[in-house]
């Protein structure tokens, strides 16, 4: 059987990817002043058994104030690199790639978790020691009604948070991530920089497009510069903010053509959340609603790209790497429905009829299974244990 190119390696640099499925990042509100828990090494171990070839942390704050909620991961202190460590030789230790995602949050901070609600830290939240910390933004706008209004950042403050992700990069290294990846989407400070719907500076931050993707390319800069040259780079960005007169496609592809000049070796193409989580405006969606964004800049801009939105399905995951729409695929929400996608995939696709990609520990219990079950005449129609994808005959042979 021919290998599908979603079980294709990665190189990027001086890392090979093992597949081509990556976990997005998805924050999880679980840690505590920003130390990785238990509930992590579980949360992202499960996906590393699952098979991802890449597994990616939460966004996580290079500051304490950087942090959009509560609960969030933190890298703003070398206290934080042992918990993260830890993850990432666990994950190794199964065969995965691992990478940090990388935030300041802008005026969206100082939340309440979403199923606390997901407004502005309240007297509730105060009761439970969760208290409101100031915010920071291009210009002092606050994001909505009873939201904390952030300070207008001067340029020293600006130069001081390229330090603070530029020291992050170096802490990431330390903990033993493989990737980096710079949030620059969904309405946080980098994106808050980018789009004109809210960056109203005149100075060298503001104005044209010029002015404001200077931000973006000086943390960019700053990271390549304090990460080891063997390790990739990724950004990510919201391909289009979602406002009619706001960050746009075009401005993408040029941003994406300045980034690979800085060191970034990948854009994650997602969109929205300018003004509130992306997760949540962009709901009533289809499958692969994001991809073309993918495709535009994988082709316009010369660089690899990584897919993500409602990819739900390995025949749609596999057909957008045939098609040549980008890179990687990334997975969050479905991969929370389900942490075994990628080895699911593998068999539906028919690249792993002998359980050889899962971890031994159930590989050798499922190969087992399937043989006894081929053996006694089991063909799998109307049943919910599934069996390869290929005949009964290759199935039997490669469990014999």
């Amino acid at each position: 059987m021919n290998q599908p190119k979603l079980f294709e390696p990665l190189k990027i640099r001086g890392l090979t990817i093992p597949n081509r499925i990556m976990l997005a990042p998805m924050n999880q509100h679980s840690a505590v002043e920003g130390f990785a828990s238990d509930y992590a090494l579980v949360h992202l171990g499960k996906f590393a058994l699952g098979g991802f070839g890449l597994i990616m942390t939460e966004a996580t704050a290079i500051e304490r104030d950087a942090r959009i909620a509560p609960g969030d991961l933190g890298i703003w202190s070398d206290d934080h690199i042992p918990g993260l460590r830890r993850i990432c030789d666990f994950l190794h230790g199964i065969g995965s790639a691992t990478g940090i995602q990388l935030n300041h949050c802008g005026r969206k901070g100082s939340t309440q978790r979403p199923w606390q609600g997901f407004g502005p830290l309240d007297e509730t939240d105060i009761a439970r020691g969760e208290k409101p910390w100031p915010l920071v933004s291009p210009t002092a706008e606050a994001l909505g009604p009873g939201c904390v209004v952030p300070s207008e950042l001067t340029q020293d403050q600006i130069h001081g948070i390229v330090e603070s992700f530029a020291r992050a990069a170096i802490r990431a290294d330390a903990a033993g991530f493989d990737v980096i990846e710079i949030h620059g989407g969904h309405g946080y400070l980098i994106a808050s920089f980018l789009t004109p719907q809210i960056n109203k500076r005149t100075d060298a931050y503001g104005g044209d497009r010029s002015g404001r993707m200077r931000f973006a390319l000086e943390v960019a800069k700053a990271v390549r510069a304090n990460w080891p040259q063997q390790k990739p780079l990724f950004f990510r960005i919201s391909s289009v903010d979602g406002h009619p007169e706001g960050w746009k496609i075009e401005d993408s592809v040029i941003l994406a053509r300045e980034l690979k000049v800085c060191g970034v070796d990948l854009i994650d193409c997602s969109s929205g959340g300018l003004r509130q989580a992306a997760a949540v405006e962009n709901t009533f969606r289809l499958p692969g609603y994001q991809v073309e964004h993918a495709d535009r800049l994988r082709k316009d801009s010369e660089i690899a790209t990584s897919a993500v939105g409602l990819i739900l399905s390995s025949d749609q995951a596999e057909e957008i790497l045939q098609n040549g729409q980008a890179d990687l695929i990334a997975l969050g929400r479905q991969a929370l429905y389900d942490p075994y996608w990628a080895h699911h995939a593998a068999q539906e696709l028919g690249a792993d009829p002998n359980f050889e990609k899962w971890h031994q520990t159930a590989g050798w219990w499922l190969q087992k299974r399937t043989k006894g079950l081929l053996q006694a005449g089991y063909s799998g129609a109307g049943s919910p244990l599934a069996l390869p994808n290929c005949a009964a005959s290759e199935c039997a042979e490669a469990t014999s």
